[in-house]
């Protein structure tokens, strides 16, 4: 039996439905894989559970009242004190500044899975001082939902270019909340602030649907897709489509942007006026890899396309290399929602446990 001690950090939506599953899957995990998963912490941004024999329970019944404050540093030092056999630390918040700490995780002996996108999307510096810090201390860091949620694209990419395959274009749908927005806005009479607000309800968009609409994911796992080939560009260098009238991005709260959003149905009628009756509206990700470009936009996609047939909030992505050059390698499928992304986490976790003795 090969025991994985998990600490997981944010036990937001994706944390808890990981919580979740693990929980459901434990007989079957170790009868069929010989794997023993001991979740050792739970923690949120100021409070945390912790239990060197493992949490049970108590991390979904009143995660504030059963846990307790603690600094980092303590963190760091609990690790050090159990030297816990095959540790790994999930980053499924949404923090800007956690990734930092993802040098401390590895100095204290943790591997390291992902969700959150954005270790992979700060300065090239960063990206490759993170790398060298893993291959020194000899830690893996997988982070396959980075891109797609489930579905295997990164590690398909990286398979390509490891092999030798060479990469010369990725086009695709790469957000799921986006695509359910279009996908239902171009076929359905509705109001673009409509759908915007059942997408919400869905729980596809982000609180603060601005985040979405922006257009600002999507580049970033264009740059995340474009670094695994070894192109040396920075998020700066995306040229990203925003979506958000400039009336209401800026300085606007997100009170007032929620209370506005009406304005956003004559803003996309201009839109949804210009596309053809067998055309979609589609907003995309394209990376040139030969050009060397990382561009996201909305577009007008015939209807009988690739693109164009993609139903609910499906991701898809087309990958052209020089044996797919005509026909490429499509990979499709749900591309948003939490327990879409947990079941990735929960693979990255299989795949990190098949590395280790």
């Amino acid at each position: 039996m090969k025991t994985i001690h998990l600490a997981l950090f944010g036990p937001g939506k994706v944390g808890s439905k990981l919580l979740e599953q693990l929980k459901r899957s434990e007989a079957h995990l170790e009868e069929t894989s010989g794997i023993f998963v001991k979740v050792i912490l739970v923690a949120d941004s100021s409070h945390a559970l912790l239990n060197p024999n493992g949490i049970k329970s108590g991390w979904d019944n009143g995660f504030k009242k059963t846990s307790q404050k603690y600094s980092f540093d303590e963190i760091e030092e609990y690790f050090r004190k159990h030297q816990f056999e095959n540790l790994v630390s999930i980053d499924t918040t949404a923090s800007d500044d956690f990734p930092q700490k993802y040098f401390a995780l590895i100095n204290a002996g943790s591997h390291i899975i992902a969700a959150n996108k954005v270790a992979n999307t700060l300065s090239s510096e960063f990206y490759g001082n993170l790398r060298k810090e893993l291959k020194k201390k000899k830690k893996n860091f997988i982070y396959e939902t980075n891109v797609g949620a489930g579905l295997p694209i990164v590690e398909t990419l990286k398979n390509l270019h490891l092999s030798g395959e060479k990469v010369t274009r990725i086009r695709g749908v790469f957000s799921g909340s986006l695509s359910y927005i279009f996908n239902t806005y171009s076929s359905e009479e509705k109001q673009f602030s409509k759908v915007l607000e059942e997408a919400g309800i869905l729980g596809y968009t982000e609180p603060d649907a601005r985040i979405d609409l922006s257009g600002k994911d999507v580049g970033r796992k264009l740059l995340i897709l474009a670094r695994e080939l070894q192109l040396k560009k920075e998020f700066e260098e995306v040229k990203i489509e925003s979506l958000i009238p400039t009336q209401l991005n800026g300085n606007t709260s997100l009170e007032d942007f929620n209370s506005r959003i009406a304005e956003l149905d004559e803003h996309f009628e201009v839109y949804r006026a210009k596309k053809l009756k067998d055309e979609v509206l589609r907003y995309i990700g394209e990376l040139d890899v030969v050009a060397g470009t990382l561009e996201a936009k909305l577009i007008n996609e015939p209807k009988s396309s690739v693109l164009g047939q993609i139903e609910g909030a499906d991701n898809i992505f087309e990958i052209y290399t020089e044996s797919y050059k005509d026909q490429p390698l499509v990979i499709r499928g749900a591309g948003a929602g939490a327990e879409v992304t947990a079941r990735g986490v929960f693979g990255d976790i299989l795949k990190i446990s098949e590395r280790l003795n």
